[in-house]
């Protein structure tokens, strides 16, 4: 699977971008400001159905503007496959596959996986556990569609039981089989969700030392430690036992909502005990190795967007990391860098197909491997 091309019409900072894109790596250089991040996340639209950077839409849309639209032509499977996205103010974000549209986004999530990788990945370390939920929650949600679902639904029960608590907390009278009900729904549904976060946790550590290691060049031991109280507890007996203290607080204070994972290195908590080097390496690391894991469990190799990665990485792992992403384990990639020369430096030693965009003079240069 690759991008073919993209267009952007009143998207962030474009009023209007086009571009035909590499198979291999395309990079974007530029000072701040010239939209380097902004065409990744325009990938990252077509992938997941909304920006990495903006929770709102509307605020996708240029200044001055009352629409956006985003539209790739991607090869998928040596078929062809045509991704809109467009959203106008006040209404409702349109999505379509080749002219047809989605009824529910969640249909799309999947199809063209893409693993991102940007500066605020450092926030997976450094703030609380629902940062680190939505990243397992987003890899294997590309994946395994049943896993949305439950997610979905857990949610939404999740608020239903809530809202009862609120009611209960103001004296309001609940049918106690209406209590037992959402326990029984939402610990079933969190029983599975659990399950699928526990087979992640095992399954992606070993990825994620592998490429610590060659990152590092260190035989440093990094930890990736799933935390949850259905580790120990039947959360139907959880719930039930923690009701009066529910109804106290006015939400649901235990379930897989208060799940979290642990950061290690050298089975110290890296937040406290990582330089900032160790740190990036960390967090790079996790996301190859959520590149991996996609890999194994769909056999495609998801689009790479590395965004401003370099920062605090010292040149020898820029270039490990450059060469590792140009080997054939890996396929589109996109980069984007302030420096001008760092890259183009990098990539004309290398044997592999690339093209840079200078976003601040809009020249183009490429590399054509011919077999």
């Amino acid at each position: 699977m690759y991008l073919k091309n993209i267009s952007l019409v009143n998207f962030k900072n474009f009023a209007n971008f086009e571009m035909e894109f590499c198979p291999k790596i395309n990079c974007f250089i530029g000072d701040n400001g010239t939209g380097k991040t902004n065409i990744l996340d325009s990938i990252h639209y077509l992938s997941f159905c909304k920006s990495f950077i903006n929770f709102s839409d509307r605020q996708n849309i240029r200044t001055g503007e009352d629409f956006f639209v985003i539209q790739g032509n991607f090869d998928l499977y040596e078929k062809s496959e045509t991704i809109y996205c467009g959203m106008q103010a006040d209404k409702r974000k349109s999505f379509r596959r080749n002219g047809v549209e989605y009824q529910k986004l969640s249909e799309h999530i999947g199809l063209l996986p893409v693993v991102f990788t940007n500066p605020c990945d450092s926030n997976l370390i450094h703030e609380g556990s629902e940062c680190r939920r939505k990243f397992s929650d987003s890899v294997i949600s590309q994946f395994d569609h049943e896993y949305l679902n439950n997610l979905i639904k857990y949610n939404h029960i999740l608020d239903q039981r809530n809202n009862m608590l609120k009611n209960l907390q103001k004296g309001l009278k609940i049918d106690k089989d209406e209590v037992e009900i959402w326990n029984i729904q939402l610990a079933e549904t969190g029983k599975k969700i659990h399950s699928s976060r526990n087979a992640f946790t095992t399954e992606i550590s070993e990825f994620f030392q592998n490429y610590y290691n060659l990152i590092s060049d260190s035989k440093e031991n990094v930890q990736l430690i799933y935390q949850s109280q259905l580790h120990n507890d039947n959360m139907l007996l959880l719930l039930e036992k923690n009701l009066e203290k529910d109804i106290v607080l006015g939400y649901t204070s235990a379930g897989i909502h208060k799940d979290d994972f642990d950061f290690r290195i050298e089975n110290q908590p890296i937040k406290r005990y990582g330089s900032q080097g160790q740190q990036k390496t960390f967090v790079i690391s996790l996301k190859f190795a959520w590149f991996s894991y996609i890999k194994h469990k769909t056999n495609m190799a998801p689009i790479l967007l590395l965004d401003d990665i370099f920062d605090k990485l010292d040149k020898k792992r820029v270039k490990v990391i450059t060469k590792l992403v140009s080997e054939n384990d890996f396929g589109q990639i996109f980069i984007t860098d302030t420096s001008y020369s760092r890259m183009p430096d990098i990539l004309k030693n290398l044997q592999i197909d690339y093209k840079i965009l200078n976003l601040s003079t809009n020249e183009i240069s490429l590399n054509e491997i011919k077999t």
